[in-house]
Formats: C-alpha cells, structure tokens, sequence
C-alpha cells in the first residue's frame, strides 16, 4: 500500500488539501453544511454556498471571509429542476468548474405513523431529501465530465441503513439517496467520479435542538457513546471522502454514528 506524502510549498509551508479546488455545498446555510463548507474553505478551496434561506446562506459567507477564505452565495431551491440548473452554471460562471460537492440540503419529518402520513408530507419530503440529490448529481456529473472527473458525496442517515418508526418518508428517502449513490458510482466510475455517501447519527444540530430536552436525553441514552456527534466530525469525514486520499472509494455509505447501527 503506497502513502500520499504530504505536498509543499517553495516556501516550506503544507499545501492545503483543496487548494486551487472548487467545492459546492448545498444547505450551507447552518448544522453539517455549515461546518462542511468552513472546513473545505479552510483546507484552501472556493466554495460555492447554497442553501434556500438567503440569510443563514450569507452568514455562512461572512463566517468563510472572516477567516480569510474565498466564498459565493448561491441560493437554490434543490427540489427545483430550474434552480438546480442555474445553480451549477453560475458556480461554473464563476470559478470555471467544480471540483468537488456535498449534496447536503434535506428536511426532517415530524413525528407520523405511515397511516397518517398525507400525500403533502411524503411529497415534501421526497422531494427536498431525494430528488435533490438526483438533480444535483445531474448537473454536477455533466459539469465534472467535461473538467476531467471529480468526487461527490450525499448525506443519507443512520435512517437509510436502519428502519425507524414513524418517519416513513424520511426514512424511505435517504434509504433512497443510499440507492442512488450506489447506482451513480457504478455508472462514472470509469469516467473519474467517485459517488459516496455520509450517514450520520444524531448530530447536535438545529434540526436536532427542535427536540425536547427529554427526547435529547432519551436519544443520547441510546448511543453506545452516550453523546451526540458534532456537524464538524461530520465535515471531517466529507472532507477525507472528497479527498484524494480516499481515492480507490466510490459506491461507499459510511455510517458517522457513535456505533449506532452496530449495537
């Protein structure tokens, strides 16, 4: 097994690991996004932010400034065929090409038997948690065609790997963004793209602070190292499944879930 050696500058200096690259993050806007786009912009790439709340997305683009980095506010409605088209033409419009991208941006389902769960509910949600992904992987595949290849990754969640009750659509959905990361890695492997997926646990974001402090307690209890995980651990792992140094993986669903799935 051969070891990347880390690269340098004239100077002496480690050259960051997405210099001179072009990252896209959807729902950049807070939680896992956020972190995602921060840290790929402190590994020394432009990152392209998107989300559908203008206002979070451009905090996200000030907290990038702050420390010096190079980023873009996109907004972007990802459940939008449309939208999702213009999205990756002006990213291309303005740095030439993407490198990389997290297909990041979903919504979580309130609390709901399969029963009861209106046509309205399972459309909304299927929409925004799957048939982003879909689009996005579309328009971000023919961009990365004609660059030479690229690597992508999806969030999914311990709730495509395992069943949870009463959140049907959720489930279903990122069941399905399993499925298809799985179908598109097989379908550009050989054309230079990597498709991989992220399925984190309970993550100490705002969709999780939405709980009550009795249902955080309860969920906390059941992880096998009795805490939430952090939207930056999540980044991290990202960042490496973007990276060349995870370069022979395509077609790979990683549970980041404090052992979860396991017990």
């Amino acid at each position: 097994m051969t070891r990347q050696k880390e690269k340098f500058t004239s100077k002496g200096e480690r050259m960051k690991t997405y210099q001179n690259k072009v990252v896209l993050v959807t729902g950049a806007g807070s939680g896992i996004g956020k972190a995602s786009a921060l840290a790929f912009a402190r590994e020394g790439a432009s990152v392209i932010v998107s989300d559908i709340n203008e206002e979070a997305g451009k905090k996200t683009i000030v907290a990038i400034k702050n420390c010096f980095g190079e980023a873009t506010f996109i907004k972007c409605d990802v459940s939008k065929d449309l939208e999702v088209k213009n999205l990756i033409e002006s990213s291309i419009k303005k740095y030439g090409k993407i490198d990389c991208a997290f297909n990041n941006a979903g919504i979580e389902e309130h609390s709901i038997s399969t029963l009861d769960c209106t046509e309205e509910t399972w459309t909304k949600i299927l929409d925004t948690n799957l048939k982003s992904v879909w689009l996005c992987l579309k328009y971000e595949i023919l961009s990365m065609l004609k660059t030479g290849g690229g690597s992508i990754v999806n969030c999914s969640s311990i709730a495509g790997l395992v069943g949870f009750p009463n959140i049907p659509a959720y489930v279903a959905s990122k069941h399905g963004v399993i499925g298809l990361t799985e179908a598109t890695s097989l379908e550009y492997a050989k054309k230079n793209i990597r498709v991989n997926s992220v399925c984190p646990g309970p993550i100490k974001t705002p969709m999780l602070e939405r709980l009550s402090k009795e249902q955080e307690r309860e969920l906390a209890e059941k992880d096998p190292m009795g805490r939430f995980g952090t939207p930056e651990e999540i980044a991290e792992t990202v960042l490496w499944l973007c990276s060349d140094k995870a370069s022979y993986i395509t077609g790979q669903s990683m549970a980041i879930d404090g052992g979860w799935v396991v017990q």
